[in-house]
């Protein structure tokens, strides 16, 4: 009984260690992939691709995602993008992340025509699948945190979609451990979807980012 016991942890601990090799194996490719690519505040894209982040029951933007929003505003008046292109989480109809930037950006004078929604970027690889496939974008600037710049480049490089990350680093934001830990899981999970060729959980009509981005807010 004592060997089954000692053997049974010994399969344990080894099937441990494996995985957590394999993990840090795939995270290092996807940081090492990532941060090869464009990393420039000083970019030049046909639109700024504003990732969603956790918005507020009040319809209120957290700091992460209002950050990221005012960068890709400065982007746009500083004639580095022609669009802005928001993506984020709208899958239940209590909860809609688009919609709030969308708010916020015409309060910021942003024309109504450049402002483009994607509403079901429930993730990163579906952002970008759906930026490439669906917006026919031609070139990107990834407007998001540092911490989840590499992964958003990894990414893009995979779907072979010219891009330049830009940090909306513009405020200290509580939970840094829990977003890094985070973080692991989805590289990983970022790397299956490479590796496998997943599709996005939505595709639908093409939306040109070359169009009216009005067309794109129901």
């Amino acid at each position: 009984m004592k060997f089954k016991f000692r053997m049974l942890l010994k399969t344990l601990l080894i099937l441990g260690m494996s995985t957590a090799m394999v993990v840090f194996v795939i995270n290092l490719e996807v940081l090492k992939k990532g941060r090869e690519m464009c990393d420039s505040n000083d970019p030049q894209a046909q639109a700024a691709l504003v990732f969603g982040a956790l918005v507020w029951n009040n319809n209120q933007m957290s700091d992460i995602f209002r950050d990221r929003v005012d960068v890709a505003i400065n982007l746009y008046r500083e004639g580095k993008v022609k669009k802005i292109l928001v993506s984020g989480d709208h899958g239940q109809k209590d909860y809609d992340e688009v919609s709030a930037a969308k708010k916020y950006l015409l309060e910021q004078n942003i024309p109504a025509e450049d402002i483009f929604l994607d509403h079901a970027g429930f993730d990163t690889y579906d952002s970008l699948y759906r930026a490439r496939d669906v917006f026919e974008a031609q070139s990107l600037a990834l407007v998001t945190q540092k911490f989840h710049l590499p992964r958003a480049l990894y990414l893009a490089n995979a779907l072979r979609i010219p891009s330049c990350g830009v940090a909306a680093d513009l405020h200290y934001y509580s939970g840094e451990t829990k977003r890094n830990l985070r973080e692991v899981v989805a590289n990983v999970k970022a790397w299956l979807n490479v590796t496998v060729h997943s599709g996005p959980t939505f595709l639908g009509e093409k939306i040109p980012l070359s169009g009216d981005g009005r067309n794109s807010w129901n």
